[in-house]
């Protein structure tokens, strides 16, 4: 048996959530004992220069023992941001009009700048 045949065999149960260039896989495999564990993998779509594509995957395995503690830490966090930021998504990505903090302060300060460098007058290095 080859090692896709292998993996074919061992998968129980799988969803898929797809967010963008990201998809989630979360896939119910079986140990050789029978067992179960989960497997979450995130794959995210990468575009090289001359069009063409790959992919990076990273993978996380979960097993029973951990469930509990995992399921009680994701939800604090993800409470935590929700209650902290709320529901919307607040990216330069998904907004067209996102300014980053840095960058409405250079655009506001642009003025100044232009105004005080107006004041200049030019200096020949011969004179220092």
């Amino acid at each position: 048996m080859n090692d896709n045949e292998m993996m074919e065999k061992e998968e129980i149960f799988s969803k898929v959530l797809r967010a963008g260039r990201r998809t989630y896989f979360f896939d119910v495999r079986a140990t050789k004992a029978g067992d179960y564990y989960l497997t979450i993998t995130e794959s995210k779509k990468f575009t090289n220069d001359d069009g063409s594509f790959h992919y990076k995957k990273h993978k996380i395995y979960l097993y029973k023992e951990d469930f509990v503690g995992f399921t009680e830490i994701l939800n604090e966090m993800t409470n935590y941001i929700v209650d902290e930021k709320g529901e919307e998504v607040i990216s330069e990505r998904h907004q067209k009009d996102y300014q980053k903090s840095y960058e409405k302060d250079t655009v506001d300060n642009k003025e100044e700048v232009t105004a005080s460098t107006e004041s200049f007058t030019d200096v020949s290095f011969d004179d220092i």
